[in-house]
């Protein structure tokens, strides 16, 4: 991309990939230095008339920061997912009015969160799988969690892999449980 923008392919938005591209988007605004702007707001004195040439410079460095930031998000978005927000006139307007229109109410967040506890609850280490491939699994759906609300400690989620090692690691399972040396672990988490 030009003018200082990342070199990184923007990813496109869609109804169905609204959490993760938001992950996505948070990485790539900071990464371009707008992410406060946006989750702040543009805050636009109500006369600027009175401002200090310092103070108007500084308003001029957050206006074109803002518009930085709509720029970017406006890239990812097909045409009728820009009519949502071409009203909106600041980053932070557009990134709420996405939020609000695909992150669903409380009862979707509620329903998702009770069938990702369940998937938590139930897997467990296949025989063929690797411990890192098997812990992958477990992370992703632990992240799921916490985009819905979830608050996972890392206590859970090691406990949650031990458990669920496939039976050829129970020695190793007991001998760290014996050992109760679950820091270097968590670290790794």
């Amino acid at each position: 991309m030009e003018n200082g923008m990342s070199q990184w392919q923007m990813p496109k938005f869609t109804k169905d990939n609204y959490e993760n591209w938001c992950i996505r988007m948070k990485a790539i605004i900071g990464a371009n230095d707008v992410w406060e702007i946006m989750e702040k707001g543009l805050e636009v004195p109500e006369n600027e008339a009175n401002l200090n040439q310092v103070q108007k410079d500084q308003l001029q460095a957050q206006r074109k920061n803002d518009q930085k930031a709509i720029m970017i998000i406006h890239q990812c978005l097909d045409d009728s997912m820009l009519q949502k927000v071409t009203s909106a006139i600041t980053s932070k307007k557009v990134w709420d009015t996405l939020k609000s229109s695909f992150s669903g109410d409380i009862k979707v967040k509620r329903v998702r969160l009770q069938t990702l506890r369940g998937e938590f609850e139930a897997l467990r280490m296949k025989e063929s799988e690797s411990i890192s491939y098997y812990f992958s699994r477990v992370l992703t759906v632990v992240n799921q969690m916490k985009s819905n609300g979830e608050e996972v400690s890392d206590v859970r989620v090691i406990e949650k892999v031990l458990r669920s090692l496939d039976s050829k690691f129970d020695y190793k399972v007991v001998a760290i449980e014996e050992a109760k040396d679950n820091k270097p672990m968590k670290k790794k988490c």
